[in-house]
């Protein structure tokens, strides 16, 4: 039986500490959570012709990953934020403008890789520029086959109201965090409370999952039909980078293999918080999280 091939589409980046420096970026991550957790993840991006972009190039082929879909930029560098950890482990970021993943451009490689995805994970931060939001939605059109995850991933100003509504009507799946449900629900007027708030936007966008995150308050699963919810548990965090991204990445691996969702649920959140007490986004994980 073929592993499940869900692709990570959008920026790969280097998460710049006050110590060293780390690669991630939202959908590279979750391309390597799935790939460690017994997919088949690969990341459809762009880095720049530099020392950073070659150097990412050979962590993502260390770390498991097919890079056929990654191209090089020659004018415009690779991808950094200036990630800064709070005392509670917390990540924020900071983006500089004009770098290789907003010029996302897909060779036919990525073209038959779209239309050959059992799954394809996408956000907001890549669609910042033109360039690259035109290229996320022509993967999105020919990826016919796919279950859309659009994991919102709400960074600084680089989204709008239209952008996040055309997203959610490409999209199957939503997957959010609890700050981002708060501005989504001012941005889009949407009914006070958890539940209400999401069965809106699933109503509106013809969802046909919600998926919420609260950190260490739990997660949500929403279909048509189901509510799992389930009480966050208290791990020792060293950062929370990535988490997010690996807990969507076994979201993914249990629903396209209908799992329950509260089963989904557990899971994922395992996972994730299994992410969690580890340094990084791409930390190395156990056997007994994967589904071989």
């Amino acid at each position: 039986m073929q592993p499940i091939l869900a692709v990570g589409l959008g920026e790969i980046l280097w998460d710049v500490l006050p110590q060293t420096r780390l690669l991630g970026g939202a959908p590279a991550n979750f391309a390597y959570h799935l790939n460690a957790l017994g997919g088949a993840g690969v990341p459809v991006s762009r880095v720049g012709d530099d020392n950073l972009g070659r150097e990412a190039l050979s962590l993502l082929v260390c770390l498991g990953l097919n890079i056929d879909a990654v191209s090089l930029d020659p004018d415009h560098p690779t991808g950094t934020v200036d990630a800064r950890v709070d005392a509670d482990g917390v990540a924020t970021y900071v983006f500089p403008d004009d770098v290789a993943w907003d010029f996302l451009t897909l060779d036919q490689s990525a073209l038959t890789l779209a239309a050959n995805a059992d799954a394809v994970c996408f956000g907001s931060l890549a669609q910042r520029a033109e360039v690259s939001r035109r290229a996320v939605h022509r993967f999105l059109a020919g990826a016919s086959k796919a279950l859309k995850v659009f994991d919102i991933n709400l960074r600084q100003d680089f989204y709008t109201p239209a952008l996040l509504a055309a997203s959610l009507d490409a999209a199957d799946v939503l997957k959010i965090n609890d700050a981002e449900l708060d501005t989504v629900t001012r941005l889009f007027s949407l009914p006070p409370g958890e539940q209400p708030a999401l069965r809106a936007l699933m109503e509106r966008h013809g969802l046909e999952l919600a998926v919420l995150t609260r950190g260490d308050k739990g997660s949500l699963l929403l279909s048509s039909d189901t509510v799992a919810d389930l009480p966050g548990e208290p791990v020792g965090v060293v950062d929370t980078i990535g988490a997010g991204d690996a807990f969507t990445a076994a979201l993914v691996l249990g629903y396209l293999k209908q799992w329950p969702l509260d089963k989904i649920n557990r899971y994922a959140a395992k996972v994730a918080a299994y992410v969690c007490t580890q340094p990084g986004a791409m930390p190395e994980v156990p056997d007994e999280l994967r589904l071989a």
